[in-house]
């Protein structure tokens, strides 16, 4: 018998002398008739009987179901063991965000000294590049005919790109630390178990190098192959087929993207290279390719969203606090943007970036943690790992999933 509250085993008969010598509703206490002190209908005062069945065998117990509903165990399995933030089984899109969101809240101290500091440093680091080390934003004069307008947009648009460079470049280290940092706190989760800031930190620091290498490499292989796409339009003076083939190049560098979206799990928990991590991705993402890429772009999506609505609200107080810059949006001139407009559009990216971060990155390690459930069974080894007694077991039918 399992003491679990609510739970009984299918087909349990009834204990030894259980029901012996008990009247039934329906049958008399004794071999003279029916006694004076017990009514048809009301059953007497000893043990019930199990319930029949309408095929006259017990009545099997009700079990909770995976999506929280109750499920009868005619035909169907206990549910998948839950150590942690998720079901040890095949997870659903909802599952892994929901996973994600569960250890931002389980292990938000860990979570939030990682996000907040390397936000606060990444921040700081940026907006002295824009004060210190960018060159002033060209001047748009509103009075300037087409063509000193052609030119002063082309001015603008060269300046933005050239802005965006350390802006990438800081957001690309500091999401290189959190990566490294929650993908350990993500895994700990999975199997239900604590984790400090400095034993993430002392697990993950010996593989930030392979994790930056690898990180670079990926990048290096997008951009190769959008320059690629263009490259022939650019030669031939042509910006249609410049065009054509840049959005080529593009289309090639998001299946790179997603096809080796779970190399950086790969290389931290399975502390391999960077080529087998890489190769390691390709793999598990072999066939699921679809799955995986619709599943980043709505986290991406979701992000994005976000972080719109926390910056927005920042960004007008922003322009409010700065005279020079309020003047300037309503003047039609470029601003000028002052210490107070910096510092307080850098408060609302820290705090985005607070509830992203560990979103995006739990979202990445959780389908790497799903890919393997479905394709190499880990969830028994997750949950042999978690000490759940029975080794987690997965829903019928989920055999084919994992293929």
């Amino acid at each position: 018998m399992n003491d679990t509250p609510g739970w009984a085993s299918p087909g349990s008969a009834r204990s030894d002398g259980q029901g012996d010598g008990v009247p039934r509703p329906d049958e008399p206490a004794d071999a003279a008739g029916p006694s004076s002190k017990w009514s048809k209908q009301q059953p007497p005062a000893g043990q019930w009987a199990p319930p029949t069945a309408p095929g006259g065998g017990p009545v099997p117990p009700v079990q909770a179901g995976w999506g929280g509903g109750q499920r009868s165990s005619w035909g169907g399995p206990p549910p998948a063991a839950k150590p942690g933030v998720i079901p040890l089984r095949p997870l659903g899109v909802g599952e892994i965000l929901d996973g994600a969101v569960s250890t931002l809240r389980a292990h938000w101290r860990p979570v939030l000294a990682v996000t907040i500091t390397v936000s606060v440093i990444s921040q700081i680091a940026d907006i002295l590049v824009q004060r210190y080390v960018l060159p002033k934003a060209p001047s748009m004069d509103p009075d300037a005919g087409p063509e000193e307008a052609l030119n002063q947009a082309v001015d603008a648009m060269q300046f933005s790109m050239l802005a965006m460079v350390p802006t990438l470049i800081i957001a690309l280290i500091a999401t290189l630390f959190v990566t490294a940092m929650l993908t350990i706190v993500v895994s700990r989760s999975v199997l239900g178990r604590q984790v400090t800031l400095s034993e993430a930190w002392s697990e993950a620091r010996p593989r930030l190098l392979s994790l930056l290498g690898l990180t670079l490499a990926i990048v290096l292989m997008c951009t190769a192959a959008i320059a690629v796409g263009a490259l022939p339009g650019i030669l031939l003076g042509s910006d249609a087929l410049g065009t054509l083939g840049g959005l080529a190049g593009v289309v090639v560098a998001i299946w790179l993207w997603v096809r080796y979206a779970l190399a950086s799990p790969a290389l931290m928990l399975e502390r391999q290279g960077i080529a087998p991590s890489m190769r390691r991705s390709a793999k598990l993402v072999n066939g699921a390719w679809w799955r995986t890429f619709g599943i980043l772009l709505l986290v991406l999506v979701l992000t994005i969203i976000v972080s719109m609505i926390i910056a927005m609200p920042f960004g007008l107080l922003a322009y409010m606090a700065d005279g020079d810059g309020l003047s300037g949006l309503f003047s039609g001139t470029t601003p000028e943007f002052g210490w107070p407009f910096l510092i307080i559009t850098g408060i609302g990216a820290v705090i985005a970036s607070a509830i992203t971060y560990p979103i995006s990155a739990g979202v990445t390690v959780l389908l790497y943690v799903d890919q393997r459930i479905r394709r190499e069974a880990l969830d028994l080894e997750l949950a042999r790992a978690a000490g759940v007694a029975g080794s987690g077991s997965s829903a019928p039918g989920d055999d084919t999933s994992r293929s």
